[in-house]
């Protein structure tokens, strides 16, 4: 199976890392915008050779792009302009509206299986890659009925590979969910990182910062070059999702402000909840174990 990754940083050389040791690629071709990060790919050996565009997504079985949301919708379509027929394009976006809308009407849409999986870090580069990373976490394919069966069946076999498990929704719907559990985190955390360095007795601060502090804000470590065209292509339901949040903060805030302990008390307890919703005991998403993915070959 030779594999073509587009973007080889945190997620794109992660997914090299697994694909490779689990023996599900025999050839892996970087591409990457940075000649320092494709050099360093290969050098750390998370790629066989780096090619350029052009050259690198031909004569290949699976093209992975993981690049920022806003250089995706240029690439995707080129990309499938490029492919042969037989070719799967998937992508590790973690917006789908805008992407997928990109290229709705390519002769070769059905080459595409647009995913999200739900994993990673706030570091980035070809030295943030991590192995294991994707383990026993869940990956969004979205739209499937509009991918080719046999380009669906390949990736699922993929992120099965990784370990992972998988759910099926709608573009809108990924949108939507992951605007609360992915990108509102990440907002919330730039804001608190700026609200902190805006004391002006923010180095006292910062030297008593624990444990509880630096998991809150680790989140606004994450590059502005990724981040930045999340919000913007999400934006309504990052606004939507704020709103909600704001409202809480709000609520809190309100509880203190009128020494209203009891409620204070009472918004505590009802946040606790999120303990046993984190560990599983109400799932929504009900895995199905009599599944059966058939692989087409080629």
């Amino acid at each position: 199976m030779k594999i073509t990754i587009i973007g080889l940083g945190l997620i794109g050389g992660s997914i090299a890392i697994d694909l490779r040791k689990n023996k599900f690629a025999t050839e892996i071709i970087g591409i990457d915008a940075s000649e320092e990060n494709a050099e360093l790919a290969l050098k750390i050996g998370l790629v066989d050779r780096i090619e350029n565009l052009d050259n690198g997504v031909k004569n290949t079985d699976i093209v992975i792009i993981a690049i920022p949301v806003d250089k995706e919708v240029v690439i995707l379509p080129y990309v499938l302009d490029l492919i042969n027929q037989g070719t799967t394009v998937t992508d590790m976006s973690s917006t789908k509206r805008v992407i997928i809308e990109s290229v709705k009407n390519h002769p070769r849409r059905k080459n595409f299986v647009p995913a999200h999986p739900m994993s990673g870090t706030e570091n980035s580069g070809p030295t943030a890659a991590l192995e294991n990373l994707f383990k026993n976490k869940i990956t969004i394919l979205c739209d499937q009925a509009d991918s080719g069966p046999q380009h669906l069946a390949l990736i699922e076999k993929m992120f099965q590979t990784l370990g992972m498990n998988i759910a099926y929704m709608t573009a809108d719907e990924q949108d939507h969910s992951t605007a609360f559990v992915s990108h509102l985190p990440h907002a919330a955390a730039y804001a608190l990182a700026n609200a902190v360095q805006s004391k002006e007795d923010r180095n006292i601060i910062f030297d008593l910062a624990s444990g509880g502090f630096n998991s809150t804000v680790r989140l606004a470590k994450s590059s502005s070059t990724m981040w930045h065209p999340i919000f913007q292509q999400n934006r309504n339901y990052v606004v939507e999702s704020l709103d909600v949040y704001i409202k809480h903060l709000q609520e809190f805030r309100d509880c203190l402000r009128n020494e209203d302990d009891e409620k204070l008390h009472d918004l505590i307890v009802s946040a606790n909840k999120i303990r046993g919703i984190l560990d599983g005991e109400n799932p929504h998403l009900v895995k199905n174990e009599e599944r059966i993915v058939k692989l087409y070959t080629k």
